[in-house]
């Protein structure tokens, strides 16, 4: 398998620290607010990547953490903490705060049948390590302590900006978008901050530096990633997003502490558009799997919309493209329940089974191409088009599926294979009728058929 690595800017042939074992860090969210379908593309990226190991015969141990403190406004180690400002909006405990969005973070994730984690860190239930390894960096000289919080040192350490292509050098005040005249370098980041008396914050902690405090946001993953992953994770995922300072921090933190390098594979998502903008909850622009839920929508019918990009390429989100999805989706599923009750074994010719061969090799070399889906969908849909018997596609499907996460080796029959949007259509239309508003009527008739159903109206 080769995976393209974001440290070296190359397609790499993948070969873990300790086969078949693969150590994998996800950066997992900030929970104080709903998940968008921004976070969904880079989770289920993520989730093929573990899906395709495991497939390949690998044995992925995955942790992904949860923050729940510590992540300010500013990417300038400054502002407030988002979970503290959106305790105060809603009036409400930080940590109920915390648990409503993480359950609605993993109810996102079961709605797009990605897998869970194997290990699950809340940031709050590691600041013993966080501060041990705070002590650490401080043990060997790499920090420095200013009125509001304890700093890296980014000069003290050689390859700082390697992952991000930084020039440290030629970087100007005001980098990350706030001044501090304490900082000695404006690229030095924070790994401990102390609370302003006048904040007020729910939560904080006693540490070496003070009795008000609190872990920057940086140093968490790294105390959580080292404690369950080692010292060298095999591959660390997350949005491009963090590439330039979060990721970057992190890696100068740890390989400061530990003396060895951090990660080996930068697996990185690229963003998601929306009418040509990157859908955020800064811009305000964000939908969520909830919303397309709610307008009939299959959830499964947005994954399979993602696997049609690649993971490193720019994705602009429209509804038409959606609605393309669903169609897509929606004739696949009808195939495969339609395959299913025909499952009765016939004997290959030789023609039939080099055909098969060759679609097994097909779908195999674009997982294993820097997970090239949509060449492995063009896999599916040759397969589903192929005259080879509908037990071996069935069982082709069923196979796939475990790297495509589609649930296709779960339909039993095509009764079930109407999604809700089409239903949404039908009962909209019935309602017109009803009401003898039979233009309106015959024009969403029109919708459904366009879709690809066919719709008989039965008279008494």
């Amino acid at each position: 398998m080769k995976l393209y690595n974001t440290l070296s800017r190359q397609v790499e042939e993948f070969a873990p620290i300790k086969p078949p074992r693969v150590g994998i860090y996800i950066c997992g969210p900030t929970v104080y607010d709903f998940a968008h379908l921004g976070h969904s593309r880079t989770y289920i990226n993520s989730d093929v990547l573990v899906r395709a190991l495991k497939w390949l015969d690998w044995e992925p141990y995955v942790v992904m953490n949860i923050t729940d403190v510590g992540h300010l406004t500013s990417q300038a180690d400054t502002g407030e903490d988002k979970l503290e400002k959106q305790a105060k909006k809603e009036a409400k405990p930080i940590l109920e705060i915390a648990k409503f969005y993480t359950e609605d973070f993993f109810k996102m994730r079961e709605q797009l049948n990605i897998l869970m984690p194997d290990k699950i860190t809340p940031a709050t239930q590691y600041i013993p390590e966080m501060i041990e390894l705070v002590k650490i960096l401080e043990q060997k000289g790499l920090t420095y302590k200013t009125s509001d919080g304890v700093y890296f040192n980014t000069s003290k350490f050689k390859d700082y900006g390697q992952l991000a292509r930084l020039d440290l050098a030629g970087m100007k005040e005001g980098w990350r978008v706030d001044k501090n005249p304490e900082k000695k370098h404006p690229a030095d980041f924070a790994l401990w901050k102390f609370a302003d008396p006048e904040e007020h914050r729910q939560l904080e902690w006693d540490s070496p530096w003070g009795k008000h405090s609190f872990p920057g946001w940086h140093i968490e993953c790294s105390a959580m990633s080292l404690k369950y992953l080692g010292p060298t994770l095999d591959i660390h995922t997350g949005g491009v997003d963090h590439i330039a300072i979060h990721h970057t921090n992190e890696i100068a933190q740890s390989e400061a502490a530990t003396g060895k390098p951090f990660v080996k594979y930068w697996f990185h998502s690229n963003f998601l558009d929306v009418s040509g903008e990157k859908m955020s909850k800064s811009l305000g622009n964000y939908i969520r799997t909830d919303d397309l839920i709610k307008k009939g929508y299959d959830p499964l019918a947005l994954r399979y919309l993602f696997l049609t990009g690649h993971y490193r390429t720019k994705m602009n989100f429209t509804y038409a493209a959606l609605d393309a999805a669903v169609e897509a989706y929606t004739k696949l599923k009808s195939m495969v329940a339609d395959w299913q009750g025909k499952r009765q074994r016939t004997q290959l010719s030789p023609e039939k089974l080099d055909k098969l061969q060759g679609l097994s090799l097909q779908f195999k070399t674009a997982v294993e191409a820097d997970l090239n889906l949509p060449q492995a969908l063009a896999a599916v849909w040759q397969m589903a088009k192929s005259n080879i018997p509908e037990q071996d596609k069935w069982e082709l499907i069923n196979d796939w599926d475990l790297v495509l996460g589609l649930g296709l080796g779960q339909i039993s029959s095509p009764k079930s294979q109407i999604p809700n949007n089409i239903k949404i259509l039908i009962n909209q239309r019935e309602n017109l009728r009803k009401n003898k508003q039979w233009a309106e009527a015959d024009k969403l008739r029109r919708q459904i058929v366009d879709k690809g159903y066919k719709i008989e109206d039965k008279h008494a």
